[in-house]
């Protein structure tokens, strides 16, 4: 063979296993964007409430204003979507924590975040009731 055609040839595809990889839609993924996507909302909510809390300091009665305005049932929703993230964040948060430092964490890991949604929903479910019965005067 001429060094011209060995030149010419190109390297063999690369064999897939049809597996995947760990970030592609599998439930990793899923948990990850979740965490990410809670504390984002959660840090967001801190900042919102620092700068309304700032308000007694300026003007008490804009304060009083600005927590009037928040006094109603679309905001009840709102807050129910925070806790419903502070509450995924914390329990994942646990998951995470169990899979980085116990030793069968990344075996488990799949039925811990089934665990994790489980309890979500138990605990937010609780919560949503009885808040909405609370906003809603029942």
């Amino acid at each position: 063979m001429s060094t011209a055609t060995t030149a010419q040839q190109s390297p063999p595809a690369p064999q897939k296993s049809g597996r995947g990889t760990l970030y592609r839609g599998k439930h990793g993924m899923w948990s990850w964007v979740g965490h990410r996507i809670t504390g984002v909302v959660i840090f967001l909510f801190l900042l919102v409430h620092v700068l309304d809390t700032a308000l007694v300091r300026v003007s008490p009665e804009a304060y009083d204003a600005v927590i009037g305005t928040y006094k109603n049932w679309y905001m009840a929703l709102g807050e129910s979507g925070l806790v419903a993230a502070v509450i995924y964040h914390a329990f994942n948060g646990i998951r995470i924590v169990l899979v980085d430092f116990w030793k069968k964490g990344t075996k488990y890991h799949k039925q811990m975040l089934w665990i994790v949604m489980i309890a979500w929903v138990v605990v937010f479910g609780a919560f949503f009731v009885r808040h909405m019965m609370l906003v809603l005067g029942g």
